[in-house]
């Protein structure tokens, strides 16, 4: 089973990645970003774990990867309407720096809710808040830098945070802008 799953497998899972790019764009390459120690270890997703667990008879597997698939277009769609509802503007931001945190510690609390705080949960509300940053005007290679500055290493596997870090991390990274 290990070795099957490790190879053919594996290999299957990539393939069918590859060709959901290919087909639909490169939004789908987040649809094995599983729940705690699935694929991508810390995801927002419940319908797909990984192929030693998720592949069985082609019509279930396939319907698998299409309701993981939806997933997680329906939570890039719910990240985007969060997104937009904080329309901050970078030449405005000593007025707006209230808004850039409260939007901060928003995303923050959704992605804590959504990934249920399993194993390598932080990693996807690193990418959360980039995303977010990007989406606003900061380059992805500052809005990285900033996030993993204000959160600082506080944020932890299978470990909730509490609303003191995440307010002081979302004080934190609206300062920093």
């Amino acid at each position: 089973m290990n070795t099957w799953s490790r190879g053919k497998a594996d290999s299957w899972a990539d393939a069918m990645s590859y060709a959901l790019v290919q087909q639909y764009g490169r939004w789908t390459v987040g649809w094995r970003w599983a729940h705690d120690e699935g694929d991508f270890d810390g995801g927002p997703l419940g319908h797909w774990c990984c192929p030693r667990d998720s592949i069985t008879t082609p019509e279930e597997t396939l319907t698998r990867v299409e309701a993981a698939l939806r997933e997680w277009r329906e939570w890039l769609e719910y990240l985007a309407g969060w997104f937009e509802a904080y329309p901050l503007d970078l030449a405005d931001i000593e007025d707006q720096r209230i808004l850039w945190e409260r939007a901060a510690r928003n995303l923050i609390l959704q992605v804590v809710d959504r990934t249920g705080c399993g194993s390598g949960w932080h990693g996807h509300c690193r990418q959360v808040l980039t995303w977010f940053l990007d989406r606003w005007g900061v380059a992805p290679d500052v809005a990285r830098s900033l996030v993993d500055e204000a959160i600082g290493g506080r944020f932890h596997s299978w470990i909730g945070p509490d609303t003191v870090v995440v307010d002081d991390v979302a004080e934190q990274l609206a300062l920093s802008l």
